[in-house]
């Protein structure tokens, strides 16, 4: 199977240092871009971190929806902010979401709100053979701990062979995982910390897949894509009880 992620900064495309204030520009140029790209990769599994779920800027479309249309998956989201929370109640961060596409059924989906961190949200997505967790942790790194213990705890309960994977803001480095990888068993699929963030000068490893020892990984790769502010992930992996197939010599990536 394959999964990719990537933070596709609600498809805006703004590479610029310093210009977050372009975010807030119509996306449905450049999204695409990333549509195209996507069905090239032709991953099993998208985790999508910041996605538009409606808003102005994608002419009020949400583009979970839209790619998984194209695509023919099955998909489910949220906006990445509780629903009491200040972001449910502000115009455009009420649309910001993360998404989960699957081209096999979804089993069951449940949405966790950390206690700890303005997003707080880690969406949990069964399929047949593996359980997802996507996240896209906090920016302070005391707030980011405290996510970090509560998806310890859900991830304890998982039956599955287990994914982690999202845009975990390591600002002050990937020491910050040391003590939850340990805990939790999980092993980065980045074995060499190659840096995805930012995309046009890639010097910080913000964005992760780790995987349970019931997971085997094939091949991992960071595309040198600049379609977001992030490079996207992608892992090749086999369940411990699937037969390996070869890969193409022609799938570069790319």
């Amino acid at each position: 199977m394959r999964l990719l992620l990537h933070n596709i900064q609600y498809g805006t495309g703004r590479l610029r240092r310093f210009a977050w204030l372009e975010t807030l520009l119509r996306t449905t140029s450049h999204f695409p871009n990333i549509s195209r790209f996507v069905r090239h990769m032709d991953p099993d599994i998208i985790g999508l971190v910041e996605v538009d779920s409606g808003s102005y800027r994608a002419r009020h479309k949400n583009q979970a929806e839209e790619l998984a249309r194209e695509l023919d998956y099955h998909h489910c989201y949220r906006v990445k902010y509780p629903d009491e929370g200040l972001g449910r109640r502000v115009p455009v961060l009420n649309k910001q979401a993360n998404a989960v596409l699957s081209r096999e059924s979804i089993l069951r989906t449940a949405f966790h709100d950390f206690e700890s961190g303005f997003k707080s949200l880690a969406i949990e997505v069964e399929l047949e053979g593996v359980t997802l967790f996507l996240v896209h942790l906090a920016l302070g790194i005391r707030a980011r701990q405290r996510q970090l213990g509560d998806l310890h705890d859900l991830i304890a309960g998982c039956q599955k062979p287990c994914l982690v994977a999202g845009d975990f803001n390591t600002l002050a480095g990937t020491w910050e995982l040391n003590m939850f990888l340990r805990a939790t068993g999980l092993i980065s699929a980045n074995t060499q910390h190659q840096p995805t963030f930012p995309s046009w000068a890639p010097c910080r490893e913000l964005d992760f897949i780790c995987h349970d020892r019931a997971i085997t990984p094939l091949r991992f790769k960071v595309p040198k894509v600049p379609l977001s502010d992030h490079l996207p992930l992608m892992l090749d992996f086999e369940l411990e009880h699937e037969t390996a197939k070869p890969l193409s010599l022609t799938d570069d990536g790319h």
